[in-house]
């Protein structure tokens, strides 16, 4: 009995030591590429760079395993998540579309939007949906083609805050928080309460969704939250204090990237772990993540503000470009107070390459938050495509033992 136990102590160790994230390798890739990444190797912690590179590796059935490697990754430093928190609300919310599927409810369901509390605002019609009507799939559209505020604050209060963080704990991503909507000022007694809603198909309302409030804070334990020597108010009136964001959402990289993972690779998971989507679910999610601005009719986007290349930040950064008709990125982006972050599945259908790549950079030099003066085109923009391009570069030369069949991503891209 007591070999057996030494030898299960000893496997599980083996195994361990097997799954241990490399954080060397990400370091020494940067350091080989100092022209492009001298500046913020230099300043890590000033430019706030977390990194999380996972290799996909297939076997001879095309099961998918993990590889993964990490820069500067803290869990607990505090980096402001912006609208990367948006692909969590669009699979809790699809989640919750299935769980009320006996009521007749579904995500093409038309959605009214009451109000109930102050600063609430109500949603009737939806001009740039087809049928002119809101849904939770159009509002899935639009969140992941050019990660649209009000469409994410739809589904906040569709899923309920309550919930989201039920939902977030239950996948295992516990140092991520969502507590409030999206440009709107939304904070503190307004946040918790989310307005009554009402779903029908056709003239029948099947879903009557009572508003909710959820009295909870979801505390962590972070660092970092408080930044800079000053910030504008909402009068735009210099307050000459460090900005505080002790309550604001949080979403740790290693989060993120496990959300993606459980969401290209349902089968990697156990039955348990998976989420509750349907085939349809997924397909939705795919397609419109994968998607650029341009090839959408409904919603309908002006390329001059919404280019092909717009949420791309990994391999694009912000540069206005003819995409590559061979590669398609899985991805959500979030920008704000100087942050930008990504969150991507890459696919390259012509060389057989795959891999997830999270990454988070700021750059605010003068301290001040809110006063839209951060290195974004200099500083962030860069930072994201080069590393996307020096990872990309890497599979390129990376052997595989098997090539992995990547047709279950090959979508069909019209409305």
């Amino acid at each position: 009995m007591k070999r057996m136990l030494i030898t299960a102590f000893i496997s599980i160790s083996i195994s361990a030591m097997a799954q241990k994230t490399d954080t060397i390798f990400i370091r020494k890739l940067m350091e080989s590429k100092a022209e492009l990444f001298s500046s913020v190797l230099n300043h890590p912690d000033k430019n706030q760079v977390q990194v999380l590179y996972t290799q996909v590796n297939r076997d001879v059935t095309n099961r998918p395993t993990f590889k993964t490697f990490s820069y500067n990754l803290d869990p607990n430093h505090y980096f402001y998540p912006a609208s990367t928190v948006k692909l969590a609300a669009v699979i809790f919310a699809l989640e919750k579309v299935n769980r009320l599927k006996n009521t007749g409810l579904t995500a093409k369901s038309i959605m009214i939007t009451d109000s109930a509390y102050k600063g609430q605002t109500k949603v009737l019609t939806d001009t740039s949906a087809k049928n002119r009507l809101p849904s939770i799939e159009h509002y899935v559209k639009k969140i992941l083609l050019t990660s649209d505020n009000d469409a994410f604050n739809r589904l906040f209060e569709f899923i309920g805050r309550a919930e989201i963080n039920k939902k977030l704990k239950a996948n295992g991503l516990n140092h991520s928080r969502i507590l409030n909507r999206l440009a709107i000022g939304d904070a503190g007694e307004s946040a918790k309460h989310t307005n009554p809603i009402k779903f029908y198909n056709g003239d029948r309302l099947v879903y009557d969704q009572v508003a909710q409030y959820d009295p909870k804070e979801y505390e962590l334990n972070l660092k970092h939250v408080v930044m800079g020597i000053g910030y504008m108010d909402s009068t735009d009136k210099l307050v000459n204090k460090p900005f505080n964001l002790a309550g604001k959402n949080a979403f740790a990289i290693a989060d993120q990237q496990k959300l993606m993972q459980k969401l290209i690779f349902p089968e990697a998971f156990s039955a348990k772990e998976r989420f509750k989507l349907t085939n349809e679910d997924y397909k939705l999610i795919y397609t419109y993540m994968s998607k650029y601005p341009t090839e959408s009719d409904f919603p309908k986007y002006d390329p001059k503000e919404f280019w092909a290349t717009y949420a791309k930040m990994l391999y694009y950064g912000r540069e206005k470009v003819t995409p590559e008709p061979h590669i398609r990125i899985f991805n959500k982006y979030g920008d704000s107070y100087g942050y930008i972050i990504d969150n991507s599945y890459f696919v390259d259908f012509k060389n057989g390459i795959e891999y997830f790549l999270t990454a988070v950079v700021q750059s605010n030099e003068d301290g001040i938050f809110n006063d839209n003066k951060y290195e974004y085109e200099t500083v962030c923009f860069p930072f994201m495509k080069n590393l996307g391009r020096a990872i990309y570069e890497f599979e390129m030369s990376r052997t595989k033992k098997y090539k992995p069949d990547l047709s279950k991503f090959k979508l069909v891209y019209t409305n």
